[in-house]
């Protein structure tokens, strides 16, 4: 990974193109989230335009005599690769993951693979496709126990996630997760709290814990629920927030991700923490995640968003 570019001149960045809105489930977090992001450059004196990537985002970036491009993207088209692909054949910067770690970032099963053939702990699953006959919906629950999650394994968001806790719901949870993807992904559930760990460049913000009264941290708890807390401090001893903030280094970096990003964590009963997911492009509303763990670190939100700005000169 190239050592950090820090950049004093607005000027320097040239010309910005903020990415956001897009085709994917999360299009409306996403244009959100750009506006913001647009907003905080604007403020800092960075020439940035706020670009929805569309059907046509390839004539607006090959027209739009861009310097480099802010991903605001959440989601299929903008957190998988593909938009990071466009940009590399127009030969523009941009800010986090690159091709292979936004793949992978966005795949849920590729990246458990490679993170259990490293030893790194993530709760037991199975890959659920359209292949191979009807599903022994006894035989799931058996192996992995019951209550068990059941999620699309491209998706972000929470969106199409399920927490089954009997046999008789596994048919539905699993109809649900194949209207938005046809791979789904099986998981044992973990008893515990859930953490987050944000990154930039190759530092760990502070932990946050999240509690929720719902059944699990789903897509209206992370965005229109009231009774949401986010805990940062996390409250665990500074040991254990460090081991786990290594973790979180150490399971983006092997997937090839960059930048900047999120990782996602459950922690058991016996404080033993386990990885479920990667975000490359998370939030980034003044009320997301990223900018929460940023502020206990003494990071404004438009510091945050100037310092992403400079992962675009990694290439």
């Amino acid at each position: 990974m190239n050592a950090a570019v820090k950049i004093t001149d607005a000027r320097d960045f040239g010309r910005v193109a903020v990415l956001m809105g897009g085709r994917s489930a999360e299009r409306e977090v996403s244009l959100k989230s750009g506006a913001a992001v647009r907003a905080a450059l604007l403020r800092r004196g960075v020439d940035a335009h706020g670009v929805d990537a569309g059907a046509d985002v390839l004539r607006q970036l090959a027209d739009g005599g861009f310097d480099r491009a802010f991903i605001a993207l959440h989601g299929r088209g903008g957190e998988d690769g593909v938009i990071q692909g466009v940009l590399e054949t127009l030969g523009l910067p941009y800010t986090g993951s690159g091709v292979l770690g936004s793949a992978l970032g966005m795949d849920k099963v590729r990246s458990k693979w490679l993170w259990r053939s490293l030893g790194l702990a993530v709760p037991d699953f199975e890959v659920i496709t359209n292949e191979g006959g009807a599903l022994d919906v006894n035989a799931l629950a058996a192996k992995l126990g019951l209550p068990l999650m059941i999620k699309p394994a491209h998706e972000g968001s929470s969106l199409g996630v399920s927490k089954v806790t009997a046999k008789e719901q596994l048919a539905a949870a699993i109809a649900a997760a194949r209207e938005l993807d046809a791979v789904v992904l099986a998981e044992r559930f973990i008893r515990g709290g859930e953490y987050t760990c944000s990154i930039l460049g190759r530092e760990t913000l502070p932990a946050i814990r999240i509690e929720t009264p719902r059944e699990f941290y789903d897509y209206e708890a992370k965005y229109f629920a009231a009774d949401t807390s986010y805990l940062c401090p996390c409250g665990l001893p500074a040991a254990q927030e460090q081991a786990m903030q290594r973790l979180a280094l150490q399971a983006f970096e092997v997937l090839g991700c960059r930048g900047w990003g999120r990782v996602d964590f459950m922690l058991d009963g016996a404080g033993q923490p386990w990885l479920i997911e990667v975000n490359t492009v998370p939030g980034m509303t003044d009320h997301s995640l990223v900018p929460m763990a940023a502020r206990e670190a003494g990071i404004s939100f438009d510091d945050l968003v100037w310092r992403i700005l400079e992962t675009s000169y990694a290439r």
